[in-house]
């Protein structure tokens, strides 16, 4: 009976693990250099998004991710507002091959984070006295695909 539970233990701690701990804002800022003159122009925007990501492993099995959603809306030619969020998040993370940590730390991770930082987003450009800004979903797996095959046309280096 012992070796039982200790050949069951010592699966259950070979598992995949997956657990988020904590989801917060690292940084936020917005800047609308051209207020208060730019309401009142007629509103013609457009929108430029710039997302990033990163990761950095802390302690143990556990791993900072950050999103970083960057955007730039122009009214004509003139900036009309500049808003940036960097959501992270801290997740433990255990017992994943090298592939599968990389895709979830680049994909997984980042979509889990998404929704937080958009409506952080959305609320600090409302407060700015700006329409509200609904970003679209994001496909996190095709980004990180996209950025595995240019890795490999690359070098062939491979994400880690």
């Amino acid at each position: 009976m012992t070796d039982q539970q200790n050949t069951a233990a010592s699966e259950e701690e070979a598992a995949p693990q997956f657990s988020l701990q904590r989801i917060y804002v690292r940084d936020l800022s917005f800047e609308a250099p051209k207020s208060p003159a730019i309401f009142r122009q007629q509103w013609e925007p457009s929108v430029g998004l710039d997302l990033n990501t990163r990761q950095k492993a802390l302690e143990e099995d556990f791993h900072e991710v950050v999103l970083t959603l960057s955007v730039t809306v122009k009214n004509g030619e003139e900036v009309a507002f500049i808003a940036e969020v960097q959501q992270a998040g801290i997740f433990l993370i255990k017992n994943l091959d090298a592939a599968s940590m990389s895709h979830t730390l680049g994909a997984f991770c980042p979509n889990i984070l998404f929704p937080y930082a958009r409506e952080a987003l959305d609320s600090l450009v409302t407060r700015g006295s700006f329409p509200a800004l609904m970003l679209a979903p994001v496909n996190f797996d095709a980004l990180y695909a996209q950025e595995l095959q240019r890795m490999q046309e690359e070098g062939g280096a491979t994400v880690q």
